[in-house]
């Protein structure tokens, strides 16, 4: 088998492509270095069942019916990865791949890579995005018999990889430590944004719904991400601190965005909040260019603490400053450009956002920081190298 080009099958379950950013930028990398590539994943609305989009074959899957629980979790894997499987077989025999890549979560896709390294020689490349094991306990709660279930969903993942993408240098240590890796078949790529292509632009004014300050939420809303907690700030900045200087755009989409909804106007803050739902490019760089700061609210625990949120580097390629609780990878992402909040406590969270707020002076110095960070030591190119490196190292 000559790997150099390879083709290269990529399989991703929790977000449509070009949509997941980091496998759209993935998928660009390796199509820019000769490899062919195709893509699995599920439908968005109006998507076609296959396409060609520059240079990459998408092929797609309408998604589950939401559920919510365990069980309907369970189910919905079990459904994408059957659906999963059948394209594979599909691009298999029309295509033909050398390398299949899976981006977790879920840690169910070894099965699939052994199964296709039994009726052929195939190299199995694990890009985690997730430590499922501690998304679980954060989600819930507890870890008991399905926490041991998702370690050993894992371990079968990292032994089955003939490589293991990381995204940072916690989850590096995760897979050599737990996972039992060697350290030359892991490799750490970071998801860092292209900086060419996100970057301030004119303001909108209108977004800030009359208001001085606009302050913005960007990323997925489940019971991890902590956006209820955000909601908890603007609650204290609006009814304890008595301000009245700020609207807030949330934008994003999960499985708690109707009950965060909720919770605003229980709180009585709909005048203050918006809530975009889900947002492609252009909206995400309107919002952003338009505002004063970022909100990084994801609560501290285990899997918070070990993962790099993208959302901070999206605001510090658009030159703005981050607030967020303290966490340490998103210490290390962030770096000047953020406002650590060391107490748990969302009465915090609103001092820091007001503190930055009534400091124009630190915001800029805050923000010039985090784009020369993101342009100089963060950006997607230098990380791409290190990804393709992988493919050019498989043999």
């Amino acid at each position: 088998m000559t790997l150099r080009p390879a083709r290269v099958l990529v399989v991703v379950q929790n977000l449509s492509v070009p949509l997941d950013r980091r496998v759209w930028l993935e998928c660009q990398a390796l199509v820019a270095a000769g490899h062919q590539v195709s893509v699995i994943c599920p439908r968005e609305v109006g998507q076609p069942a296959h396409r060609t989009l520059d240079g990459v074959r998408i092929h797609t899957y309408p998604p589950a019916k939401a559920r919510s629980g365990i069980l309907g979790y369970f189910i919905e894997f079990v459904y994408a990865w059957l659906r999963t499987a059948v394209l594979s077989v599909h691009v298999r025999r029309n295509e033909g791949f050398d390398v299949l890549q899976a981006c977790n979560p879920p840690d169910t896709y070894w099965l699939l890579a052994r199964l296709h390294k039994l009726v052929g020689r195939k190299k199995f490349v694990y890009d985690q995005h997730d430590l499922c094991p501690e998304v679980f306990e954060a989600r819930f709660g507890r870890r008991g018999l399905l926490h041991r279930g998702l370690l050993l969903l894992e371990r079968a993942t990292y032994a089955t990889a003939d490589h293991v993408i990381s995204t940072n240098e916690s989850y590096r240590e995760i897979a050599t430590t737990r996972g039992k890796v060697p350290l030359e078949r892991s490799t750490i790529v970071m998801s860092a944004p292209d900086p060419d292509r996100m970057r301030s632009e004119e303001p909108d004014p209108a977004l800030r719904h009359g208001r001085e300050h606009l302050v913005c939420y960007l990323g997925i809303m489940g019971p991890q991400d902590g956006v209820d907690r955000l909601l908890g700030a603007i609650d204290h900045y609006v009814n304890v601190l008595g301000r009245t200087d700020a609207h807030f755009g949330l934008m994003g989409f999960g499985d708690c965005l109707e009950d965060l909804r909720a919770q605003c106007t229980r709180l009585g803050l709909d005048e203050y909040v918006t809530f975009t739902g889900k947002v492609g490019p252009a909206e995400i760089s309107r919002w952003l260019s338009s505002a004063d700061l970022g909100v990084t609210p994801d609560p501290v625990n285990d899997f918070n603490d070990k993962s790099t949120m993208n959302k901070t580097m999206e605001y510090m390629a658009y030159e703005l400053p981050v607030v967020g609780f303290d966490l340490t990878e998103n210490r290390r992402s962030a770096g000047a450009a953020g406002l650590v909040v060391h107490e748990d406590d969302d009465g915090a969270l609103a001092r820091g956002i007001a503190m930055l707020l009534d400091d124009p002076e630190r915001r800029h110095e805050m923000g010039a920081l985090g784009r020369k960070r993101i342009e100089e030591h963060l950006r997607w190119s230098t990380q791409a190298t290190a990804y393709i490196e992988v493919f050019r190292g498989l043999s």
